[in-house]
Protein backbone atom coordinates (compact mmCIF):
# COMPACT_ATOMS: atom_id res chain seq x y z
CA UNK A 1 0.00 0.00 0.00
CA UNK A 2 1.42 3.76 -0.60
CA UNK A 3 -0.10 7.12 -0.22
CA UNK A 4 -0.03 8.87 -2.64
CA UNK A 5 -1.29 13.00 -1.97
CA UNK A 6 0.67 16.41 -1.53
CA UNK A 7 0.15 18.51 1.33
CA UNK A 8 -1.47 21.86 0.50
CA UNK A 9 1.64 23.74 2.36
CA UNK A 10 5.42 23.41 1.65
CA UNK A 11 7.27 22.02 4.84
CA UNK A 12 10.55 22.89 5.04
CA UNK A 13 12.99 23.06 7.84
CA UNK A 14 12.14 26.57 8.54
CA UNK A 15 8.79 25.77 9.04
CA UNK A 16 8.12 26.51 12.98
CA UNK A 17 4.72 24.31 12.95
CA UNK A 18 1.56 23.21 10.93
CA UNK A 19 -1.94 23.44 12.33
CA UNK A 20 -3.24 22.28 8.43
CA UNK A 21 -5.76 19.37 9.90
CA UNK A 22 -5.76 17.92 6.14
CA UNK A 23 -1.51 17.59 6.02
CA UNK A 24 -2.12 15.77 9.27
CA UNK A 25 -4.71 13.52 8.17
CA UNK A 26 -2.29 12.68 5.11
CA UNK A 27 0.08 12.21 7.58
CA UNK A 28 -1.89 9.63 9.74
CA UNK A 29 -2.24 7.56 6.58
CA UNK A 30 1.09 7.87 5.86
CA UNK A 31 1.97 6.17 9.15
CA UNK A 32 -0.69 3.11 8.70
CA UNK A 33 0.28 2.50 5.05
CA UNK A 34 4.05 2.38 6.62
CA UNK A 35 3.28 0.61 9.30
CA UNK A 36 1.66 -2.37 7.48
CA UNK A 37 5.19 -2.59 5.13
CA UNK A 38 7.52 -2.70 8.35
CA UNK A 39 9.11 -6.13 8.55
CA UNK A 40 9.69 -6.86 5.20
CA UNK A 41 12.61 -8.09 3.02
CA UNK A 42 14.13 -5.76 1.02
CA UNK A 43 17.20 -6.72 -1.59
CA UNK A 44 20.06 -4.82 -3.46
CA UNK A 45 18.95 -3.54 -6.67
CA UNK A 46 22.07 -4.32 -9.39
CA UNK A 47 21.81 -4.34 -12.90
CA UNK A 48 17.58 -3.56 -12.71
CA UNK A 49 17.43 -6.34 -10.68
CA UNK A 50 16.69 -6.94 -7.09
CA UNK A 51 19.26 -9.26 -5.42
CA UNK A 52 20.08 -10.99 -2.67
CA UNK A 53 23.30 -10.14 -0.83
CA UNK A 54 26.18 -12.93 -1.06
CA UNK A 55 26.68 -12.05 2.85
CA UNK A 56 22.92 -12.79 3.73
CA UNK A 57 21.08 -10.20 5.17
CA UNK A 58 21.26 -7.63 8.34
CA UNK A 59 18.08 -6.18 10.30
CA UNK A 60 17.34 -2.80 11.34
CA UNK A 61 15.23 -1.75 14.19
CA UNK A 62 13.97 1.65 14.96
CA UNK A 63 15.44 3.34 17.28
CA UNK A 64 11.83 4.82 18.57
CA UNK A 65 11.11 1.33 20.38
CA UNK A 66 14.12 -1.91 19.59
CA UNK A 67 10.91 -4.27 19.13
CA UNK A 68 9.93 -2.17 16.06
CA UNK A 69 11.55 -4.23 12.81
CA UNK A 70 11.65 -2.05 9.99
CA UNK A 71 13.16 -5.08 7.59
CA UNK A 72 15.43 -7.35 6.65
CA UNK A 73 17.74 -6.23 4.35
CA UNK A 74 20.56 -8.00 1.57
CA UNK A 75 23.66 -7.76 2.84
CA UNK A 76 26.34 -6.92 0.29
CA UNK A 77 30.30 -7.60 0.25
CA UNK A 78 33.31 -6.92 -2.45
CA UNK A 79 31.91 -9.00 -4.45
CA UNK A 80 28.38 -7.49 -4.75
CA UNK A 81 29.85 -4.22 -5.36
CA UNK A 82 32.38 -5.49 -8.43
CA UNK A 83 28.91 -6.81 -10.00
CA UNK A 84 27.45 -3.36 -9.88
CA UNK A 85 30.58 -1.68 -11.13
CA UNK A 86 30.47 -3.60 -13.90
CA UNK A 87 26.93 -3.05 -14.43
CA UNK A 88 27.33 0.78 -14.08
CA UNK A 89 30.31 0.68 -16.34
CA UNK A 90 28.61 -1.24 -19.07
CA UNK A 91 25.40 0.89 -19.04
CA UNK A 92 27.41 4.43 -18.81
CA UNK A 93 28.18 4.96 -22.49
CA UNK A 94 24.45 4.96 -23.58
CA UNK A 95 23.56 6.75 -20.27
CA UNK A 96 25.99 9.57 -21.32
CA UNK A 97 24.64 9.96 -25.21
CA UNK A 98 20.92 9.96 -24.13
CA UNK A 99 20.30 13.60 -24.98
CA UNK A 100 20.53 15.70 -21.28
CA UNK A 101 16.91 16.78 -21.43
CA UNK A 102 15.69 13.16 -21.78
CA UNK A 103 17.87 12.63 -18.43
CA UNK A 104 16.16 15.40 -17.07
CA UNK A 105 13.16 14.27 -17.58
CA UNK A 106 13.80 10.80 -16.13
CA UNK A 107 15.02 12.35 -13.28
CA UNK A 108 11.91 14.95 -12.96
CA UNK A 109 9.71 11.92 -12.94
CA UNK A 110 11.39 10.94 -10.03
CA UNK A 111 10.77 13.86 -8.20
CA UNK A 112 7.25 14.07 -8.75
CA UNK A 113 6.86 10.49 -7.71
CA UNK A 114 9.14 11.13 -4.55
CA UNK A 115 6.45 13.99 -3.72
CA UNK A 116 3.07 11.87 -4.17
CA UNK A 117 4.38 9.72 -1.81
CA UNK A 118 5.92 11.82 1.05
CA UNK A 119 3.67 10.85 3.35
CA UNK A 120 4.22 7.09 3.73
CA UNK A 121 8.36 8.16 2.78
CA UNK A 122 8.25 10.20 5.63
CA UNK A 123 6.49 7.71 8.24
CA UNK A 124 9.37 5.18 7.01
CA UNK A 125 11.93 7.74 7.72
CA UNK A 126 10.11 8.52 11.48
CA UNK A 127 10.06 4.75 12.34
CA UNK A 128 13.78 4.63 10.64
CA UNK A 129 15.81 7.30 12.41
CA UNK A 130 13.47 8.85 14.66
CA UNK A 131 12.53 12.30 13.02
CA UNK A 132 9.40 14.20 13.71
CA UNK A 133 6.74 14.62 11.79
CA UNK A 134 7.47 18.03 9.76
CA UNK A 135 11.74 16.81 9.94
CA UNK A 136 10.51 14.06 8.14
CA UNK A 137 7.99 15.09 5.92
CA UNK A 138 10.92 18.60 4.94
CA UNK A 139 13.54 16.15 4.32
CA UNK A 140 11.07 14.21 1.66
CA UNK A 141 10.12 17.42 0.31
CA UNK A 142 13.74 18.31 0.34
CA UNK A 143 15.05 15.41 -1.67
CA UNK A 144 12.56 16.30 -4.56
CA UNK A 145 13.30 19.89 -4.48
CA UNK A 146 16.98 18.75 -5.25
CA UNK A 147 16.35 16.95 -8.09
CA UNK A 148 13.91 19.64 -9.48
CA UNK A 149 16.58 22.12 -8.75
CA UNK A 150 19.73 21.03 -10.05
CA UNK A 151 17.51 20.40 -13.15
CA UNK A 152 17.35 23.49 -13.49
CA UNK A 153 20.44 24.61 -12.85
CA UNK A 154 21.58 21.70 -15.44
CA UNK A 155 19.12 23.77 -18.01
CA UNK A 156 20.04 27.34 -16.94
CA UNK A 157 23.65 26.30 -18.39
CA UNK A 158 22.50 24.40 -21.70
CA UNK A 159 23.29 21.25 -20.40
CA UNK A 160 26.91 22.90 -19.54
CA UNK A 161 28.00 23.09 -23.20
CA UNK A 162 29.06 26.96 -24.12
CA UNK A 163 30.50 28.77 -27.19
CA UNK A 164 33.84 30.27 -26.36
CA UNK A 165 35.51 33.23 -27.89
CA UNK A 166 37.19 33.60 -31.45
CA UNK A 167 39.96 35.19 -32.50
CA UNK A 168 38.96 36.67 -35.61
CA UNK A 169 38.88 33.49 -38.03
CA UNK A 170 35.12 32.98 -38.70
CA UNK A 171 36.19 29.22 -39.69
CA UNK A 172 37.48 28.19 -36.17
CA UNK A 173 34.72 27.25 -33.87
CA UNK A 174 35.48 26.98 -29.78
CA UNK A 175 33.05 25.66 -27.10
CA UNK A 176 33.56 24.58 -23.78
CA UNK A 177 31.73 21.12 -22.78
CA UNK A 178 31.74 19.84 -18.90
CA UNK A 179 31.26 15.81 -19.59
CA UNK A 180 31.37 12.97 -16.97
CA UNK A 181 33.70 11.00 -15.54
CA UNK A 182 31.91 7.33 -15.80
CA UNK A 183 30.91 6.07 -12.25
CA UNK A 184 30.45 7.41 -9.09
CA UNK A 185 29.65 5.68 -5.79
CA UNK A 186 27.68 7.63 -3.51
CA UNK A 187 27.96 6.97 0.42
CA UNK A 188 24.90 8.63 2.54
CA UNK A 189 24.49 8.81 6.16
CA UNK A 190 21.72 7.91 8.74
CA UNK A 191 20.70 11.18 9.49
CA UNK A 192 19.13 12.60 6.11
CA UNK A 193 18.70 9.32 4.97
CA UNK A 194 17.27 10.51 1.90
CA UNK A 195 18.38 14.25 0.84
CA UNK A 196 21.74 13.21 1.52
CA UNK A 197 21.52 10.78 -1.21
CA UNK A 198 18.79 11.89 -3.71
CA UNK A 199 20.98 15.05 -3.81
CA UNK A 200 24.70 13.40 -4.92
CA UNK A 201 22.98 10.40 -6.84
CA UNK A 202 20.67 12.71 -9.30
CA UNK A 203 23.36 15.49 -9.91
CA UNK A 204 26.08 12.32 -10.90
CA UNK A 205 23.02 10.84 -13.16
CA UNK A 206 22.12 14.49 -14.38
CA UNK A 207 25.59 15.09 -15.41
CA UNK A 208 25.53 11.77 -17.29
CA UNK A 209 27.57 9.53 -14.56
CA UNK A 210 26.14 5.88 -13.58
CA UNK A 211 25.98 5.23 -9.89
CA UNK A 212 26.40 2.40 -6.90
CA UNK A 213 24.64 3.80 -3.97
CA UNK A 214 25.32 2.62 -0.44
CA UNK A 215 23.36 3.82 2.33
CA UNK A 216 24.22 3.84 6.23
CA UNK A 217 23.26 0.19 7.74
CA UNK A 218 21.01 2.11 9.82
CA UNK A 219 18.92 4.02 7.63
CA UNK A 220 18.44 1.53 4.35
CA UNK A 221 14.82 1.44 3.68
CA UNK A 222 15.37 5.37 2.67
CA UNK A 223 17.89 4.22 0.02
CA UNK A 224 15.17 1.55 -1.10
CA UNK A 225 12.22 4.18 -1.18
CA UNK A 226 14.98 6.15 -3.20
CA UNK A 227 15.84 3.14 -5.53
CA UNK A 228 12.08 2.15 -6.28
CA UNK A 229 11.25 6.11 -7.42
CA UNK A 230 14.29 6.13 -9.42
CA UNK A 231 13.27 2.58 -11.18
CA UNK A 232 9.43 3.45 -11.49
CA UNK A 233 10.38 7.04 -13.46
CA UNK A 234 12.31 4.99 -15.98
CA UNK A 235 16.07 4.59 -15.07
CA UNK A 236 17.67 2.54 -17.73
CA UNK A 237 19.41 -0.68 -15.88
CA UNK A 238 22.53 -0.01 -14.75
CA UNK A 239 22.44 3.40 -14.15
CA UNK A 240 21.84 3.29 -10.87
CA UNK A 241 22.87 0.51 -8.19
CA UNK A 242 21.88 -0.34 -4.75
CA UNK A 243 24.18 -1.94 -2.28
CA UNK A 244 23.64 -2.48 1.24
CA UNK A 245 26.12 -3.91 3.39
CA UNK A 246 29.40 -3.28 6.31
CA UNK A 247 31.26 -0.36 5.57
CA UNK A 248 34.36 -2.78 6.01
CA UNK A 249 33.57 -4.23 2.54
CA UNK A 250 30.94 -2.72 0.59
CA UNK A 251 32.64 0.59 1.53
CA UNK A 252 36.01 -0.31 0.97
CA UNK A 253 35.67 -1.67 -2.41
CA UNK A 254 33.89 1.20 -3.44
CA UNK A 255 36.97 3.23 -1.91
CA UNK A 256 39.41 0.87 -3.39
CA UNK A 257 38.09 -0.31 -6.88
CA UNK A 258 39.79 1.09 -9.39
CA UNK A 259 36.43 1.26 -11.67
CA UNK A 260 35.32 4.05 -9.68
CA UNK A 261 36.16 7.55 -11.27
CA UNK A 262 34.48 9.18 -8.58
CA UNK A 263 33.18 8.86 -4.89
CA UNK A 264 30.75 11.29 -2.77
CA UNK A 265 31.35 10.62 1.50
CA UNK A 266 28.84 12.09 3.89
CA UNK A 267 29.78 11.33 7.39
CA UNK A 268 32.32 11.51 10.15
CA UNK A 269 36.24 13.79 10.29
CA UNK A 270 37.47 11.55 10.82
CA UNK A 271 36.74 8.60 8.33
CA UNK A 272 35.89 11.59 5.37
CA UNK A 273 39.31 13.26 5.55
CA UNK A 274 41.41 9.57 5.77
CA UNK A 275 39.10 8.91 2.41
CA UNK A 276 39.83 12.03 0.63
CA UNK A 277 43.61 10.97 1.29
CA UNK A 278 43.83 7.72 -0.26
CA UNK A 279 40.83 8.11 -2.66
CA UNK A 280 43.24 8.95 -5.70
CA UNK A 281 45.98 6.15 -6.54
CA UNK A 282 47.02 6.13 -10.23
CA UNK A 283 45.94 9.65 -11.02
CA UNK A 284 43.61 12.04 -9.12
CA UNK A 285 39.49 11.06 -9.35
CA UNK A 286 37.27 13.50 -7.89
CA UNK A 287 36.40 12.96 -4.00
CA UNK A 288 33.51 14.77 -2.48
CA UNK A 289 33.49 14.60 1.07
CA UNK A 290 31.62 16.56 3.57
CA UNK A 291 32.54 15.82 6.81
CA UNK A 292 30.47 17.81 9.82
CA UNK A 293 31.28 20.38 11.54
CA UNK A 294 31.02 22.08 15.08
CA UNK A 295 28.71 25.32 14.24
CA UNK A 296 29.18 28.40 16.57
CA UNK A 297 26.04 30.59 17.52
CA UNK A 298 27.13 34.25 18.65
CA UNK A 299 25.30 36.38 20.50
CA UNK A 300 25.42 40.35 20.91
CA UNK A 301 24.59 42.64 23.94
CA UNK A 302 22.35 43.91 20.97
CA UNK A 303 20.36 40.71 20.06
CA UNK A 304 17.14 40.02 20.90
CA UNK A 305 17.63 37.53 23.07
CA UNK A 306 14.27 35.93 22.90
CA UNK A 307 14.53 35.51 19.06
CA UNK A 308 18.25 34.37 19.66
CA UNK A 309 17.46 31.38 22.38
CA UNK A 310 14.42 30.32 20.18
CA UNK A 311 17.18 29.57 17.01
CA UNK A 312 19.71 28.45 19.35
CA UNK A 313 17.47 26.20 20.43
CA UNK A 314 16.19 24.56 17.06
CA UNK A 315 19.33 24.40 16.22
CA UNK A 316 20.78 22.49 19.02
CA UNK A 317 18.00 19.79 19.55
CA UNK A 318 16.21 19.62 16.77
CA UNK A 319 16.38 15.75 15.68
CA UNK A 320 18.81 15.53 18.31
CA UNK A 321 21.45 17.40 17.93
CA UNK A 322 22.15 14.89 14.99
CA UNK A 323 22.78 17.48 11.87
CA UNK A 324 25.65 18.60 10.35
CA UNK A 325 24.94 21.48 11.18
CA UNK A 326 23.42 21.52 14.39
CA UNK A 327 24.29 24.52 16.84
CA UNK A 328 26.57 22.63 19.17
CA UNK A 329 28.49 25.84 20.67
CA UNK A 330 27.82 29.36 21.85
CA UNK A 331 29.45 32.52 22.54
CA UNK A 332 27.59 35.17 24.30
CA UNK A 333 28.95 38.84 24.96
CA UNK A 334 28.85 38.64 29.06
CA UNK A 335 26.72 41.47 29.91
CA UNK A 336 23.92 39.71 28.34
CA UNK A 337 24.96 35.90 29.13
CA UNK A 338 22.71 35.31 32.48
CA UNK A 339 19.78 35.90 30.68
CA UNK A 340 20.28 34.41 27.54
CA UNK A 341 20.86 31.24 29.27
CA UNK A 342 17.97 31.68 31.40
CA UNK A 343 15.65 32.09 28.13
CA UNK A 344 17.43 28.59 26.32
CA UNK A 345 16.98 26.82 29.14
CA UNK A 346 13.24 27.89 29.92
CA UNK A 347 12.70 26.96 25.98
CA UNK A 348 14.64 24.04 25.82
CA UNK A 349 13.07 22.62 28.85
CA UNK A 350 9.37 22.71 27.20
CA UNK A 351 10.65 20.31 24.20
CA UNK A 352 8.74 17.62 24.15
CA UNK A 353 10.13 14.23 24.19
CA UNK A 354 9.08 11.02 23.11
CA UNK A 355 8.01 8.67 20.37
CA UNK A 356 8.08 11.09 17.05
CA UNK A 357 5.44 9.63 15.22
CA UNK A 358 2.25 11.17 17.12
CA UNK A 359 2.27 14.42 16.48
CA UNK A 360 2.81 15.94 19.99
CA UNK A 361 6.31 14.69 20.14
CA UNK A 362 9.29 17.47 18.45
CA UNK A 363 12.32 15.06 19.83
CA UNK A 364 12.68 11.83 19.59
CA UNK A 365 15.45 9.26 19.72
CA UNK A 366 18.62 9.72 18.98
CA UNK A 367 20.01 6.85 16.71
CA UNK A 368 21.89 3.81 18.49
CA UNK A 369 23.53 2.53 22.18
CA UNK A 370 26.87 4.44 20.75
CA UNK A 371 24.83 7.84 21.06
CA UNK A 372 23.78 7.72 24.35
CA UNK A 373 27.07 6.52 25.40
CA UNK A 374 28.60 9.84 23.34
CA UNK A 375 25.75 12.52 25.05
CA UNK A 376 26.46 10.78 28.40
CA UNK A 377 30.24 11.06 28.46
CA UNK A 378 29.53 14.58 27.64
CA UNK A 379 27.45 15.12 30.80
CA UNK A 380 29.83 13.39 32.99
CA UNK A 381 32.35 15.96 31.78
CA UNK A 382 30.25 19.52 31.99
CA UNK A 383 29.56 18.23 35.36
CA UNK A 384 32.95 17.57 36.11
CA UNK A 385 34.32 20.62 34.50
CA UNK A 386 31.68 23.61 34.49
CA UNK A 387 27.75 23.61 35.04
CA UNK A 388 25.14 21.44 33.17
CA UNK A 389 22.08 24.31 33.45
CA UNK A 390 19.62 21.76 32.32
CA UNK A 391 19.30 18.05 30.76
CA UNK A 392 21.29 15.67 30.61
CA UNK A 393 19.63 12.30 32.06
CA UNK A 394 19.48 9.02 29.82
CA UNK A 395 15.84 8.14 29.90
CA UNK A 396 15.14 4.76 30.36
CA UNK A 397 11.53 4.64 31.99
CA UNK A 398 8.29 3.16 30.62
CA UNK A 399 7.74 3.96 27.13
CA UNK A 400 11.36 5.01 26.81
CA UNK A 401 12.95 2.06 27.88
CA UNK A 402 13.12 0.22 24.36
CA UNK A 403 14.78 3.07 22.44
CA UNK A 404 17.16 5.77 22.62
CA UNK A 405 16.13 8.76 24.64
CA UNK A 406 18.27 11.29 26.27
CA UNK A 407 17.45 14.89 27.59
CA UNK A 408 18.38 17.95 25.55
CA UNK A 409 21.15 19.23 27.46
CA UNK A 410 22.71 23.01 27.93
CA UNK A 411 25.63 23.48 29.80
CA UNK A 412 28.33 26.00 30.82
CA UNK A 413 32.22 25.16 30.46
CA UNK A 414 35.93 27.15 29.79
CA UNK A 415 36.18 28.07 26.40
CA UNK A 416 38.81 26.08 26.15
CA UNK A 417 37.07 22.71 26.55
CA UNK A 418 37.34 19.99 24.03
CA UNK A 419 33.69 19.83 24.15
CA UNK A 420 33.79 22.98 22.00
CA UNK A 421 35.68 21.27 19.53
CA UNK A 422 34.64 17.55 19.23
CA UNK A 423 31.41 16.95 17.17
CA UNK A 424 28.83 14.79 19.41
CA UNK A 425 26.00 14.27 17.62
CA UNK A 426 24.09 14.56 20.13
CA UNK A 427 21.58 17.09 21.81
CA UNK A 428 24.34 18.93 23.49
CA UNK A 429 25.10 22.58 23.64
CA UNK A 430 27.78 24.60 25.52
CA UNK A 431 27.80 27.92 25.86
CA UNK A 432 30.41 30.38 27.24
CA UNK A 433 30.74 34.32 27.98
CA UNK A 434 32.65 36.64 25.79
CA UNK A 435 33.85 39.79 26.42
CA UNK A 436 33.34 41.25 23.16
CA UNK A 437 32.36 40.58 19.03
CA UNK A 438 35.92 40.05 18.59
CA UNK A 439 37.12 37.00 21.43
CA UNK A 440 33.31 35.75 20.08
CA UNK A 441 35.21 35.45 16.29
CA UNK A 442 38.39 34.27 17.41
CA UNK A 443 36.93 31.36 19.62
CA UNK A 444 34.17 30.41 16.36
CA UNK A 445 37.27 30.30 14.06
CA UNK A 446 39.60 28.35 16.47
CA UNK A 447 37.93 24.92 14.73
CA UNK A 448 38.95 21.79 12.75
CA UNK A 449 35.46 22.75 11.38
CA UNK A 450 33.65 25.44 8.91
CA UNK A 451 30.19 24.34 8.13
CA UNK A 452 27.81 26.98 9.71
CA UNK A 453 27.53 29.67 11.90
CA UNK A 454 25.07 32.41 13.16
CA UNK A 455 25.20 35.62 14.50
CA UNK A 456 21.89 37.35 16.78
CA UNK A 457 22.99 41.13 16.80
CA UNK A 458 21.20 44.47 15.80
CA UNK A 459 24.05 46.41 14.98
CA UNK A 460 24.34 46.06 10.73
CA UNK A 461 28.28 47.27 11.90
CA UNK A 462 28.60 43.60 13.88
CA UNK A 463 26.39 41.70 11.61
CA UNK A 464 29.11 42.85 8.58
CA UNK A 465 31.91 41.73 10.21
CA UNK A 466 30.48 38.89 11.30
CA UNK A 467 29.99 37.80 7.86
CA UNK A 468 33.63 38.87 6.83
CA UNK A 469 35.33 37.38 9.05
CA UNK A 470 33.93 33.66 9.89
CA UNK A 471 35.10 30.56 8.77
CA UNK A 472 32.15 29.03 7.36
CA UNK A 473 30.23 28.43 4.36
CA UNK A 474 26.67 28.75 5.54
CA UNK A 475 25.78 31.78 7.10
CA UNK A 476 22.88 33.15 9.37
CA UNK A 477 21.74 36.15 10.92
CA UNK A 478 19.19 36.74 13.89
CA UNK A 479 17.16 33.69 12.41
CA UNK A 480 14.43 32.61 14.50
CA UNK A 481 13.93 29.40 12.81
CA UNK A 482 17.44 28.19 13.39
CA UNK A 483 20.74 29.77 14.17
CA UNK A 484 22.92 27.31 12.06
CA UNK A 485 20.19 25.17 10.10
CA UNK A 486 17.79 24.92 8.00
CA UNK A 487 19.37 25.33 4.64
CA UNK A 488 17.24 24.82 1.23
CA UNK A 489 17.66 24.03 -2.35
CA UNK A 490 18.44 27.12 -4.64
CA UNK A 491 17.73 29.54 -1.47
CA UNK A 492 20.59 28.73 0.69
CA UNK A 493 24.05 26.48 -0.89
CA UNK A 494 24.88 24.26 1.84
CA UNK A 495 28.95 23.37 2.15
CA UNK A 496 31.69 23.54 4.23
CA UNK A 497 35.29 25.35 4.77
CA UNK A 498 38.34 23.59 6.59
CA UNK A 499 37.48 20.42 8.00
CA UNK A 500 33.90 20.48 6.39
CA UNK A 501 34.30 19.98 2.86
CA UNK A 502 36.41 19.29 -0.10
CA UNK A 503 35.81 21.04 -2.54
CA UNK A 504 34.68 24.69 -1.30
CA UNK A 505 31.44 24.54 -4.05
CA UNK A 506 28.35 23.62 -2.11
CA UNK A 507 24.89 21.33 -2.54
CA UNK A 508 21.65 23.15 -2.73
CA UNK A 509 23.29 25.68 -5.15
CA UNK A 510 24.37 26.54 -8.86
CA UNK A 511 27.38 24.84 -8.60
CA UNK A 512 26.70 21.31 -7.03
CA UNK A 513 25.69 19.24 -10.91
CA UNK A 514 29.00 20.84 -12.51
CA UNK A 515 31.27 19.08 -9.58
CA UNK A 516 30.11 15.48 -11.74
CA UNK A 517 31.73 16.53 -14.85
CA UNK A 518 34.56 17.67 -16.08
CA UNK A 519 35.83 20.26 -18.87
CA UNK A 520 36.95 19.85 -22.10
CA UNK A 521 37.33 22.01 -24.80
CA UNK A 522 36.45 21.54 -28.55
CA UNK A 523 38.35 23.87 -31.49
CA UNK A 524 36.88 23.04 -34.24
CA UNK A 525 38.02 24.35 -38.25
CA UNK A 526 35.68 24.45 -41.26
Amino acid sequence: MTIESKPRIKITYATLRSDNEELHALYEAGVEASRAGLGRHHRNFIDGRWVDGRAGTFEARSPIDSEILLGTFAKGNRGDVVDAIVAARQAQPAWRRMPWRERLAILRRAAELISERQMQYGADMAFEVGKNRLEALGEVEEAADLIRYYAQTMEDNAGYDHPMDSLGDATVHTRSVLRPHGVFAVISPFNFPMALAVGPISAALMAGNTVIFKPASASPLSGVNLIRAFVEAGVPAGVVNLVMGPGDTVGEELKANPGIDGIVFTGSYEVGFRLFKSFSTRWPRPCIVEMGGKNPAIVSRTADLEEAAEGIMRSAFGFGGQKCSANSRVYVERPVHDELVRLLVEKTEKITIGNPIPRESWLGPIIDARAVDRHQQAVAEARRDGTVFTGGEHLTDGAFARGFYVEPTVVGLPAGHRLYQDELFAPFTAVAPVDSLDEALALANDSTYGLTAGIYSEDPAEVERFLDDIHAGVLYVNRRAGATTGAWPGVQAFGGWKGSGSTGKAGLSMYYVAQFMREQSHTVVD
